[in-house]
């Protein structure tokens, strides 16, 4: 491990990867290779190195590649469902939950994370909304402006110490709620609970989601460049 072993309490690394990857076609998504790897293996590379396991979701009936550092366990119908299972498969105090699909995780990025949520409980990565912002009217014609003044996309990993978010996906389960990523679950609890809120951890416009063949594209050209720089 890295100097992520200076902070206290063991932590995992948790990969729902039993997505079908419908959008982009290609099969289930961490499977999918860019520049002769699979974007599971380049996620479970770069996060391996900094916690004490990594424990990947995967679809029923397959395996992890031979020469990965991680263990399997069958993921469920949703990634709600998935991450749940995850949260069981573990003992680690602390986990980090990420998307196989964002494969480029700077060290930096993940170091800055894990201090994050050893001193909060509840973290994740976002970066501030760049772009203008419009809601669009009825036959996709342009609306009205959103300002984008405290506006944040939220990436992973997400961090959390394990007891919460477990509790979190508990609440959610008797609630019958859904949230898109799991700092919506937490935040959720926090607020009806008033304790505590889910850091902000800037994050890095290199842990783009790979959805759409246009994001494979990009993937593919920034992958060259990152080879080059790890080498």
């Amino acid at each position: 491990m890295t100097s992520a072993c200076v902070l206290s309490g063991t932590t995992a690394a948790l990969i729902p990867a039993a997505g079908s990857g419908s959008r982009l076609g290609r099969g289930p998504k961490a499977f999918v290779e860019v520049r002769g790897q699979s974007l599971l293996a380049r996620s479970v590379a770069a996060l391996r190195p900094l916690v004490d396991e990594v424990v990947v979701a995967l679809p029923e009936g397959m395996e992890l590649p031979p020469g990965l550092d991680a263990r399997a366990i069958v993921g469920g119908a949703t990634r709600q469902d998935s991450v749940a299972r995850l949260l069981r498969a573990t003992s680690a105090e602390y986990v980090l939950i990420h998307d196989a699909a964002r494969p480029f995780l700077p060290e930096n990025v993940v170091l800055d994370l894990l201090e994050a949520v050893h001193e909060s409980g509840a973290a994740t990565l976002a970066l501030p909304v760049a772009d203008t912002l419009v809601r669009a009217e009825a036959g996709g014609n342009w609306g009205d402006l959103t300002p984008r003044e405290g506006l944040w996309a939220v990436q992973t990993p997400q961090a959390f110490r394990r007891e919460l978010i477990l509790k979190a996906h508990a609440q959610a389960v008797t609630d019958g709620f859904a949230a898109t990523d799991d700092a919506g679950l937490v935040a959720r609890l926090l607020k009806a609970e008033g304790n505590g809120r889910v850091r902000l951890v800037p994050g890095d416009a290199r842990l783009f989601k790979v959805t759409t063949p246009g994001d494979l594209a990009l993937a593919e050209a920034l992958a060259a460049v990152w080879e080059g720089e790890q080498a």
